[in-house]
C-alpha cells in the first residue's frame, strides 16, 4: 500500500515538523524545503491532491523578534512570535510553491474550528474546493490566539483532523524519526514496527516508553493519537523520517497505521473530537452493549463528571476508566445525574416529563 499512489490515495495530507523546516540557528532549511516542494509538485502532476500542515511559525517569529527560549518563555511571547511568524511562514511556502508553478493558500485554524460541527463543515468545504482547484492549502494552528485550554498543542493531531475534514485517504507525518519502535530507538535491540493494523494498549505502551526523539511539541504519543483519529475516519497514516533528500520521492522505511473501515462522516467527526464537556462512566454490561452498537441507557451509567448541556460532546468510559466512545448528550448533566443507574420505566416520575430514549443515542455516538 502506497500513500504516494494516486489510485490508492487521491488526496494526501503532509505534515512538516518545526525541526525539519527550521535549523538549530533558527534559519529556514531552504535546500531541504525546495526538494520537498519539488516532491509535492511531482505528486500533483501525477494526479494527487496535496495539502500541507506546517509547523514553524513561532520559531520564525521568535528569531525575527529576538525573543528568548525560541519564543516560548511565556504565552504572550509565543502568541506574538506566532503573529509575526505566520506571515513569514505563509510567504515562504507561497514563494517555494510558486517556483514549481503551484499556488499556495493559507488556512489558520483553532481547535474550536474543527470541534464545532458547523465551523468544521465550513473548513471542510474550503479545503475541498481549494484542492479541487489545484491549490496547495498550507495549514497551521492559529497560535496567535490559541491558549493552553483551546489548542491542539501539536500539528500531528491537527494533520489527522485536517485529513478528516478534507476527505483525504492518507496522512504522512514527516518527522525526525522513521516510525514507531517497540522501545526507545536509542536502546539496544529496539525493533522497528513497519505496520500497525490496530492501535491497542501494546502499541500505546511502545509510545509511552519514549519512542520519540523529543523534538517539537508532539512526540510519539501525539502521533499515535493522530493515527487513531485518522484510522477512525478511514484514513491511513504513516510516520516517516524527513531527514532525507526528496522525502516524498521514494518510500523509505516508515510505520504505516492501517485505516479502519470508514465510518459515516458524522461519526468520524465524533470519534476524532479532542474536547469533551463531560465524562460518563458505565458498567461492564453497558460497555458490552455499546460495543454491539446499542445506545447508552441511563441504567448502565455509574458516574457523571463535568457540566454539560444537551447536545454537548461527552466521553464515555468503561469501568476501568478507559475511553470507549464519544457522543452527544441527550440530557444536561444535572438531569443525567438524577437518572444515574435508573431504569427507563422510572425516569418519567423522576424528571416530571417524558424521558428521551437514551442518555446518548447510537445515531450520535462513535466508538473510539
Amino acid at each position: 500500500m502506497s500513500l504516494f499512489d494516486p489510485s490508492v490515495c487521491p488526496r494526501l495530507i503532509v505534515k512538516v515538523g518545526s525541526a525539519l523546516l527550521i535549523g538549530p540557528d533558527g534559519s529556514v532549511r531552504r535546500p531541504w524545503l525546495a526538494q520537498l516542494v519539488a516532491d509535492i509538485a511531482e505528486r500533483i502532476h501525477a494526479g494527487q491532491q496535496v495539502a500541507v500542515v506546517s509547523s514553524g511559525a513561532i520559531a520564525l517569529g521568535a528569531r525575527r523578534l529576538a525573543l528568548p527560549k525560541g519564543g516560548r518563555a511565556c504565552l504572550e511571547d509565543a502568541q506574538a512570535a506566532a503573529a509575526v511568524g505566520q506571515i513569514a511562514l505563509a510567504g515562504l511556502w507561497a514563494e517555494m510553491l510558486a517556483a514549481e508553478g503551484l499556488t499556495a493558500a493559507q488556512m489558520l485554524v483553532t481547535l474550536d474550528d474543527l470541534e464545532d460541527r458547523r465551523r468544521y463543515l465550513n473548513a471542510s468545504a474550503t479545503l475541498v474546493r481549494l484542492l479541487g482547484l489545484g491549490v496547495v492549502p498550507v495549514l497551521n494552528e492559529n497560535d496567535s490566539v490559541a491558549t493552553a485550554e483551546i489548542r491542539f498543542g501539536d500539528n500531528d493531531r491537527l494533520a489527522a483532523r485536517v485529513a478528516q475534514a478534507a476527505g483525504a485517504q492518507g496522512v504522512l507525518l514527516l518527522s525526525d524519526i522513521d516510525g514507531l519502535y517497540d522501545r526507545n530507538p536509542a536502546l539496544p535491540g529496539a525493533v522497528h514496527i513497519p505496520r500497525v493494523e490496530r492501535i491497542d494498549a501494546e502499541i500505546e505502551r511502545m509510545a509511552d516508553t519514549g519512542s520519540a526523539s523529543g523534538m517539537g511539541s508532539g512526540g510519539m504519543v501525539s502521533k499515535i493519537a493522530a493515527a487513531r483519529i485518522a484510522a477512525a475516519a478511514g484514513c491511513h497514516l504513516a510516520i516517516a523520517s524527513g531527514r532525507t533528500d526528496r522525502p516524498l520521492a521514494t518510500e523509505a522505511r516508515h510505520t504505516l497505521f492501517v485505516a479502519e473501515k470508514s465510518a459515516g462522516a458524522r461519526k468520524a467527526w465524533l470519534a476524532g473530537g479532542l474536547t469533551a464537556r463531560g465524562t460518563v462512566r458505565v458498567d461492564a454490561g453497558a460497555a458490552r452493549a455499546l460495543g454491539g452498537g446499542a445506545s447508552l441507557l441511563a441504567a448502565g451509567v455509574t458516574a457523571i463528571e463535568g457540566q454539560f448541556a444537551r447536545g454537548d460532546l461527552v466521553q464515555i468510559t468503561g469501568p476501568d476508566g478507559r475511553p470507549l466512545a464519544r457522543g452527544l448528550a441527550e440530557y444536561d448533566s444535572a438531569d443525567a445525574l438524577r437518572l444515574l443507574g435508573r431504569r427507563s420505566d422510572e425516569q418519567a416520575a423522576i424528571l416530571g416529563y417524558a424521558p428521551r430514549s437514551a442518555l446518548v443515542h447510537r445515531d450520535h455516538l462513535a466508538l473510539v
